[in-house]
């Protein structure tokens, strides 16, 4: 409907609440419904069917592999030459939770956000809710714009101008301390065990499986043993939801 941002700026219940977002984002949106639900927190949602919630968890599952799909071009295009693992590697780094919750604070989504106030007494969760809110806003935009209208913000709006590519890829995030610390502080047991890899892939290629308590909290591959740590660490550390504090 080629008047329809006109009615939701102007004429909508929701004009002041489409206003806001289109000061944040830049565009007006369509489907109004979809970033209320991108910023709504499970403290607060409500079950609306077989126990699922209006809440922002299957939007962050639809963001998530939209920047990530993103991402991978980018940096595909940018660094011809470089393999695989540098490659995942650089990606991590652009889609860690801290760095998300850094580019949602900048954004200014956190003005959006719903969630229960008495989660402010509990870091750890505290400490995703800006990342998660990252990631269901781009699925929200990418249900109500498009893949090309979603690539294009994230490209345009929010890597170019908030994403220092050059400065990441100097960046050393050493998951591994991270996650070994945390470990220590609470008392708990942490290892990291090779494992089979899986059937038809490279015998030449590492599986790392970062343990905590028995758990398998992440799982690594990669030609380089040390690499594989590294990427089992960050995977146990976002599983674990461990952050650094900001």
């Amino acid at each position: 409907m080629p008047f329809l941002w006109i009615y939701n700026l102007y004429f909508s219940p929701h004009r002041i609440y489409v206003r806001k977002l289109k000061n944040l984002l830049g565009f007006v949106p369509d489907n109004v419904r979809l970033y209320q639900m991108a910023f709504r927190h499970k403290s607060v949602a409500v079950a609306i069917k077989e126990g699922a919630k209006n809440s922002n968890e299957r939007l962050e599952f639809l963001g998530d592999a939209v920047l990530g799909s993103v991402v991978a071009e980018l940096l595909f295009k940018k660094y011809p030459y470089k393999d695989e693992g540098f490659l995942t590697e650089m990606r991590s780094k652009i889609v860690s939770r801290v760095n998300l919750n850094q580019l949602s604070r900048k954004l200014g989504l956190n003005e959006l956000i719903q969630y229960d106030a008495r989660m402010i007494s509990f870091p750890n969760k505290q400490g995703s809710l800006l990342g998660d809110a990252f990631e269901a806003l781009i699925g929200a935009v990418y249900l109500d714009k498009g893949y090309q209208f979603t690539r294009s913000f994230l490209l345009n709006r929010i890597i170019k101008p908030h994403v220092d590519i050059q400065l990441l890829e100097m960046t050393e995030t050493n998951f591994k301390s991270r996650l070994i610390e945390w470990c220590q502080h609470l008392g708990k047991e942490v290892h990291f065990t090779q494992i089979d890899n899986p059937e038809g892939e490279s015998a030449k290629m590492f599986s790392i499986q970062a343990v905590v308590d028995k758990e398998v909290c992440g799982i690594g591959r990669d030609f380089n043993k040390k690499s594989a740590e590294k990427l089992a660490a960050e995977k146990a550390c976002e599983y674990l939801k461990i952050f650094e504090v900001e």
